[in-house]
């Protein structure tokens, strides 16, 4: 193999693709990257989990497949100078050179490396951009504990046109519709997709106009592969099993209580009030006409308020939660005006945008019970 290829985009493609590296490759060959030089210059990694690729334009004099450490290639391209970068294989090592730097990487067996998974059919397309914002949006509900493991993904819920994602750690709930475009009418299906890898995904595709979804289950749509394509990218997941939760239980469908709150002041408020709040312990909120007062600590410890403007319609109200778990409800939104929205100060709060009759974003808060 011997090629050259312009830094940047090597540097893009690089990171793209170590993305799916293992922290703990079970065997030596999945800590490769795999370069395919031809008519394009095509990265790949895989961890029987997750594969990655992406593709480059390059100058190739001799066409050739090889496997090097995939960390420390992206180490080196990240450090290389703004200039080409010439690829050369010369029996067991593959050679880097870009200006004065020269860089000699020793091969792993390329014949040993997993076949990766073929991409699926593709699905539908939904824009990059407004896909990348929900993702955004709904992650931060997801759950971080591995004994949950359905609990960490985000359910993608197809229906004709409409692309539901939701996510839900068991505290909070975030759900966000978009449309998208299916291949064929009809479609109606759900599946569980590993958050990180989602998350991940959205970010680095937001260069093109749209991304392909490509999936592929059994029936029940379990125990298959998704994959996203978009920008000379391509990835695939497996998908999650078990069942989710029944989350449309936990949405109210009418409200005793709605306060407006401006969203910057609010969010700059829950930060310093909840410097006193100990770790696990709320912040408290008495809603009232005109205001909402903010409140932490108590008894001998250390104690903030702060009351900020707000429109209120209901009876007065003290509500606590988690002050990170409000802040990235808060933080979610895409309005300069928070909706919160109660029934009682013991039953989940939603956080929507201002003015939204039918939100396509709904952040649902449990709220902390023990709070006076």
């Amino acid at each position: 193999m011997k090629l050259q290829v312009e830094r940047d985009p090597l540097a893009e493609a690089v990171a793209w693709t170590a993305r799916a590296l293992p922290a703990r490759p079970t065997a030596p060959v999945l800590a490769g990257m795999r370069l395919q030089a031809g008519s394009e210059l095509t990265l790949s990694t895989f961890d029987y989990e997750v594969s990655a690729q992406a593709t480059v334009q390059v100058q190739a004099d001799e066409p050739g497949t090889v496997l090097v450490s995939g960390r420390l290639l992206a180490e080196i391209v990240r450090s290389l100078p703004a200039k080409p970068v010439d690829l050369a294989t010369d029996g067991t090592r593959t050679t880097v050179k870009c200006g004065s730097a020269t860089f000699t990487l020793m091969l792993l067996p390329a014949e040993e490396y997993p076949t990766l998974p073929s991409m699926p059919d593709t699905t539908g397309t939904v824009g990059a951009d407004a896909f990348a914002s929900a993702i955004h949006q709904v992650a931060i509900a997801a759950g971080k504990d591995d004994t949950l493991p359905a609990l960490t993904g985000i359910r993608m819920e197809l229906n004709e046109d409409t692309l539901t994602l939701v996510a839900t750690d068991r505290y909070r709930l975030a759900i966000r519709e978009l449309r998208w475009t299916p291949v064929a009418p009809g479609l109606s299906t759900a599946v569980l997709v590993p958050a990180r890898v989602l998350g991940d995904t959205a970010r680095q595709m937001t260069g093109g106009a749209e991304i392909s979804v490509a999936l592929d289950t059994t029936e029940g749509g379990s125990d298959g592969i998704i994959g996203f394509e978009g920008s000379g990218r391509r990835t695939t997941t497996r998908l999650l099993s078990g069942e989710y939760p029944r989350y449309q239980t936990l949405l109210p469908s009418e409200f005793s209580a709605v306060a407006e709150i401006p969203a910057v002041p609010f969010a700059d408020a829950v930060k310093r009030v909840a410097l006193v709040a100990e770790r696990n312990t709320p912040v408290r909120l008495t809603f009232a006409a005109g205001e909402v007062l903010l409140e932490a600590g108590t008894g001998d410890e250390a104690q903030a308020s702060e009351a900020i403007g707000a429109s209120f319609d209901g009876e007065e109200m003290q509500i606590a939660f988690n002050p990170q778990y409000l802040l990235d409800g808060i933080n979610a939104v895409d309005s300069d005006t928070v909706r919160v929205s109660f029934t009682t100060a013991t039953r989940p709060a939603v956080i929507t945008g201002k003015g939204d009759a039918q939100p396509d974003y709904r952040y649902v808060l449990m709220p902390i019970r023990s709070a006076g």
